[in-house]
């Protein structure tokens, strides 16, 4: 492809941007469209976690470093706040200390990862709650961005390039060819780029009905900012979240320490629920969440579910302010054999970018980079 090359992108979301990003530092000109007037998917219903430690070793660290790195680019040129906050995972029992150290000694050499003790805990979040507390894994990798805030400044950053435009409010239901179709309206580029998220309906139903991939639907809340500008630091997170992420399992009590949640927490495993929380830049908690997969799922939340997330947090933290802002749920595509992402060409002008599943922010802006240098 030539300096003058022109692409499509369909979808403003996390993966649309980093892959319009990718293009335009490769001297693309190119034109993103999306259906509503801004990004209103999973993209902006997250933690806004940039979570490399929740990754597997191997293609999806990496890719997470290389993003990490790109959103603190993102961050300077586009102006959205971001904070280098590091990682709290909270241990209350021996066993689950006994993952932190195993995590600890695999990491040795791979990346930076400390056992702490109770009082080394505190010092870095008074949000810590210290009854029964045995220690935490500490890490300097992570990140956190308002997604709402990260999201929109970043298209309206890219938008202000010179080889980019956005086009909002327009639904591509038909492509043909390298030409995209909206109603009567239609665009034409060199390649064109299918970013849809979870919407497997409207393009490419039957590539979609093919592969191994469903969606997840997460329920979400924010508290209100807390008094007096107090600050939480890190993410904090705890045993749940430890059979959560990929990135554990180096640890040889990992099966162990599931067994022993499936007994103590049925409920909690059934729904997926792992808790979390994370600090905007106005002082909101982020906090959550629960996992449901299918192709079915309901569009009203349950009440339930927040009491299990909200009653799970409050034995590892402690707030000044735990009155609800608002909750959500958003819904994500997942692919269901292991796979990390998925990325297929549907001939010589479409290529498809999906299935990034809950790890979009984490992933997508290393993701984007790794397709545009394949062309």
């Amino acid at each position: 492809m030539s300096s003058t090359s022109s692409a499509i992108v369909i979808g403003a979301g996390i993966v649309g941007l980093s892959v319009t990003r990718a293009l335009q530092a490769k001297g693309w000109k190119v034109t993103v469209i999306e259906r509503h007037p801004q990004a209103q998917g999973a993209s902006v219903r997250n933690f806004g976690m940039i979570w490399p430690i929740g990754q597997a070793q191997g293609p999806a660290y990496q890719r997470a470093k290389r993003a990490r790195e790109i959103w603190i680019e993102m961050s300077q040129k586009a102006e959205f706040f971001a904070e280098k906050t590091g990682s709290l995972h909270l241990a209350y029992t021996d066993l689950e200390m006994q993952v932190v150290e195993e995590y600890v000694a695999a990491m040795k050499g791979v990346k930076s990862a400390e056992a702490l003790t109770p009082e080394q805990t505190q010092e870095i979040s008074p949000a810590t709650k210290l009854e029964g507390l045995k220690g935490a894994l500490w890490s300097d990798e992570e990140m956190i961005v308002d997604p709402r805030e990260a999201v929109f400044k970043t298209a309206k950053y890219l938008n202000s390039l010179p080889e980019v435009e956005f086009i909002w409010n327009k639904v591509i239901s038909r492509i043909e060819g390298n030409t995209v179709y909206s109603g009567q309206a239609s665009w034409s580029a060199d390649k064109v780029f299918v970013c849809s998220g979870a919407d497997f309906e409207t393009l490419y139903p039957e590539v979609f009905a093919g592969i191994p991939i469903t969606k997840c639907k997460l329920q979400m809340m924010r508290l209100v900012q807390q008094p007096e500008n107090w600050r939480i630091g890190p993410p904090l997170c705890a045993g749940l979240s430890f059979i959560h992420y990929k990135g554990f399992e180096v640890a040889d009590s990992l099966s162990k320490l599931r067994e022993v949640y499936q007994q103590q927490f049925p409920e909690l495993l059934e729904l997926g629920i792992h808790v979390m929380v994370s600090q905007n830049g106005l002082g909101e908690l982020t906090i959550g969440d629960s996992h449901e997969y299918g192709l079915n799922l309901s569009p009203f939340d349950q009440s339930h579910i927040n009491e299990l997330i909200i009653n799970f947090l409050k034995t590892f933290a402690q707030f000044k302010d735990w009155r609800i802002g608002s909750a959500w749920h958003g819904i994500y595509p997942k692919m269901t054999d292991g796979t990390i992402d998925f990325v297929r060409d549907i001939d010589q002008y479409v290529t498809i970018v999906n299935g990034v599943g809950g790890a979009g922010m984490t992933l997508s802006f290393g993701l984007g980079e790794e397709v545009v240098d394949q062309l």
